[in-house]
């Protein structure tokens, strides 16, 4: 039951906020809007406010925005297709902008229940280099091999790559330092500590634009890995496995989830920025062209690439389904 509710709720989030951009600077840049729907299939219910309808669906998962022109020729002089391109490509781009605010956002909840790590030792792992070496709880490390550290989370990536570490620490007002050999473990260097958190705002603040800018540089990392050849499919999730981590995340607590879903998010802001037909980007292409030439692609040719697009996500999406998540669970 959690994974089903937590699913719903994060697609919903993500694909509602997603389209309310849209609808938000369509309104704003003049475009007439006929509908926004919060759900699919079935209407529920539907009032209609000024020029725009608003019905609520009975399939939790997603929305969309319907503005005039959009998808065909109109003679509305305020449809999609009649706006200046710039008026377009805002509205085009609004959707992923939306979505980087959303993973803000829950980054920052996220980090805010649950806290961010301080650089003062919370407990120390038995049989690891820290106990080892004489450290304690209660102790704050202020340097890792002379680079002045401030959190833990710097700490703990200063400490990844070495194989030895000479730590400069303050324990009861005295500053202290030890050299200590690191441990293996998953593919990263260790010591064998945790840390402190704190429940502060601001760093709550940094926290969640530091982790938004962390997961679009991670997601560029994986194309980098697709050109280099180090890529493996195991590293991307579909349908089921993205529902599978959400589920999981689900059962660990409200903060949990939100961290999921300021991935889910700013993942799908960069994933939709990319110049692929049927994508945002793909339609920014489109604009792109027409200001060059003068004049819009035509309407067939358009509709044909997007067809085309939207085939080579489906079936991108069915192969990630068939030999990552499928694969992860059997």
């Amino acid at each position: 039951m959690a994974t089903l509710i937590g699913s719903i709720v994060v697609f919903l989030l993500v694909v509602l906020l997603h389209e309310f951009g849209h609808f938000f600077v369509a309104k704003k840049v003049g475009i007439r809007v006929n509908e926004f729907s919060v759900g699919m299939g079935p209407k529920i219910y539907q009032k209609k406010k000024g020029e725009t309808m608003y019905s609520l669906r009975a399939l939790p998962i997603g929305g969309y925005c319907a503005m005039e022109g959009e998808n065909g020729e109109s003679q509305d002089p305020r449809s999609f297709e009649k706006a200046p391109i710039l008026s377009r490509a805002m509205v085009v781009v609004a959707g992923a902008a939306m979505n980087f605010v959303l993973a803000l956002v829950a980054f920052f909840l996220a980090l805010l229940l649950m806290g961010t790590p301080t650089n003062i030792i919370g407990q120390t792992m038995d049989k690891y280099p820290a106990v080892e070496a004489g450290l304690k709880p209660g102790d704050q490390i202020i340097e890792v091999n002379s680079f002045k550290v401030g959190s833990g989370k710097e700490v703990t990536e200063k400490i990844s790559h070495a194989k030895s570490v000479d730590l400069t620490y303050k324990r009861d007002g005295q500053i202290r330092k030890v050299k200590l050999e690191t441990k293996t473990e998953n593919n990263r260097q260790v010591v064998g500590i945790t840390f402190q958190n704190q429940h502060n705002p601001l760093e709550a603040l940094k926290g969640s634009f530091s982790m938004t800018l962390g997961v679009v540089v991670g997601i560029f990392s994986v194309f980098k890995m697709l050109f280099s050849g180090s890529f493996q499919t195991q590293m991307l999730a579909g349908p089921v496995g993205v529902i599978q981590v959400i589920g999981q995340s689900a059962s660990m607590g409200i903060g949990s989830l939100l961290y999921i879903l300021g991935i889910i998010s700013a993942n799908l802001g960069v994933v939709n920025l990319l110049p692929i037909p049927a994508l945002d980007g793909g339609k920014l292409v489109f604009l792109l062209i027409e200001a060059v030439r003068g004049k819009p692609v035509d309407g067939n040719k358009e509709a044909l690439i997007t067809m085309a697009g939207m085939a080579l996500l489906f079936g991108l999406m069915l192969y990630i389904t068939i030999f990552s998540d499928l694969k992860r669970i059997f």
